[in-house]
């Protein structure tokens, strides 16, 4: 037996799971059929969008209608929750570090309003890129490379905590696959109030019209916070993104349609929700491929799993 000390390509995961260690996950899952979504990647050979692409796509906008979801919380002795106006995508990867195979993520700014063209094109930027020389991944690196784990630690918690930054740091939702193994379904915690998981795509029978027949299905997991929403919400949203991935494209409902949130008993405390401000440079949002804060926020962006 050798025993030695963890790598510290490995620092990141470590301080990333001993953050989220307060959540309070609750697990969901369905299966999606995906015969829509199959044509038209057949039909369109250039442009094969991935599948985790279309659900960013998909979960943005039914994010953007879901905004008690679209939110994180800061524990404490007085626990605030913020409501964010933008939706902002995480999506894990499989990535090498000198020599050691680890997560790292990539946010997708504003989300809600990206196209699956733009959404491709960050993904596969980060996906394809080196971590050991973009500069988006410097924060990473001198994590990494910094001599105490207590300081490195700090560093961490510096940048993660804050409500009014973490949206550019671990987004609004999580995405993460294993898909490209055979793995049918998991469940993940990517420290966001929601996260999605995306086991592999298989054919498998399924009821139409009274009859059986065999089409593509993806098991969807959904982890959600249960400090921020509560499971008839998570359920919507993950009903929602069903629908929306089964008859792409369609039109999110108006939250006017929606059912109106059950009224607070008279004793129970409201919450205290603190509003950031907009991390948004003057002039509009970031352009496609480039992180919202970079070197210091991308030391941060971890989750399990990784198929882009």
């Amino acid at each position: 037996m050798t025993i030695t000390e963890l790598a510290r390509q490995r620092r990141h995961t470590l301080f990333f799971l001993r953050e989220t260690r307060g959540f309070a996950p609750v697990f969901l899952d369905t299966e999606v059929d995906m015969s829509r979504l199959r044509a038209l990647r057949s039909q369109d050979s250039q442009a094969r969008h991935s599948t985790v692409t279309y659900v960013l796509y998909v979960a943005g906008r039914v994010l953007a209608n879901h905004p008690e979801a679209n939110a994180a919380i800061l524990d404490g002795r007085r626990p605030r929750t913020a409501r964010y106006p933008a939706v902002h995508g995480k999506v894990t990867l499989d990535k090498t570090i000198d020599g050691h195979r680890v997560v790292l993520a990539t946010v997708v700014p504003d989300l809600e309003r990206r196209s699956l063209a733009e959404i491709q094109q960050h993904v596969e930027r980060f996906r394809d890129g080196d971590p050991a020389t973009m500069p988006e991944f410097g924060g990473v690196r001198r994590l990494h490379a910094a001599r105490s784990w207590t300081k490195a630690a700090r560093a961490f918690r510096r940048v993660v905590r804050p409500l009014e930054t973490r949206p550019t740091v671990w987004g609004t939702v999580a995405v993460t696959s294993l898909g490209h193994r055979p793995v049918d379904s998991f469940h993940s915690v990517g420290g966001t109030t929601i996260t999605l998981g995306l086991g592999r795509t298989v054919d498998r029978p399924v009821a139409r019209d009274g009859r059986v027949v065999v089409a593509p299905v993806l098991r969807l997991s959904l982890a959600f916070d249960h400090r921020v929403i509560d499971g008839a919400e998570a359920a919507d949203v993950l009903a929602e993104i069903k629908e929306g991935l089964e008859t792409f494209p369609w039109a999110v409902a108006p939250a006017a349609s929606r059912p109106a949130a059950a009224t607070r008993p008279a004793n129970t405390q409201p919450t205290n929700t603190a509003e950031p401000t907009s991390t948004e440079p003057a002039g509009g949002r970031t352009p496609v491929g480039v992180a919202t804060q970079q070197a210091h926020t991308q030391q941060a962006q971890q989750s399990g799993g990784g198929d882009a």
